[in-house]
């Protein structure tokens, strides 16, 4: 019997050893804007000279954090935007500006790694879908979520839900910079 438990314990502690090592890994953290940005110069000509910092002090989730460079990015370690607009209504600068950009969305593209996700490797797992509030997590049958880029605001929450972190995002460039001939990641 005591060998039938240790034989249990060492396969359960082998699995998760598993997800260890994705999970230990360092990630890049890009700069991720508040939402209601539509111009990525304005963040650097301007953010850097606010001295208030109030879409910072203004966040209900406390998610924007001031980088190195003085300008707001926003860390989903351990929520997600609510897009209740009081970063933009905070906004002294007009940096974020609703007048200007009113749709709920975060410009970056969240992905699942297969081999971090619980669900990929067939324990049932929701972790990533119940705070998802636009229904962007799709799952084919109990296991396999993905997410509906046309569907996901990049809210972020699912970053902080998930258990083996498994869920990382890459910036993706705002469409209103087009215009003005910035090409690439917002940095």
């Amino acid at each position: 019997m005591k060998e039938l438990i240790y034989n249990s314990m060492v396969s359960r502690r082998e699995f998760f050893t598993k997800f260890k090592s994705s999970i230990s890994k360092e990630r890049e953290v890009l700069a991720v804007r508040p939402p209601y940005c539509w111009d990525e110069s304005l963040f650097l000509s301007e953010c850097p000279e606010c001295e208030d910092k109030a879409c910072q002090t203004h966040c209900e989730e406390e998610i924007i954090i001031i980088q190195a460079d003085k300008t707001p990015t926003l860390n989903f370690s351990k929520s997600g935007c609510t897009f209740c607009d009081a970063c933009a209504d905070a906004c002294q600068k007009g940096v974020l500006d609703i007048s200007k950009n009113s749709q709920e969305k975060i410009w970056a593209r969240f992905i699942i790694e297969p081999a971090s996700c619980l669900a990929h490797n067939q324990t049932i797992c929701f972790s990533c879908k119940e705070p998802c509030i636009d229904d962007a997590i799709l799952f084919n049958g109990l296991f396999n979520p993905v997410i509906d880029d046309d569907k996901c605001t990049g809210c972020g929450f699912c970053i902080s839900r998930c258990p083996t972190k498994a869920i990382s995002y890459e910036v993706i460039q705002n469409q209103r910079e087009e215009n003005d001939g910035t090409k690439g990641e917002i940095s």
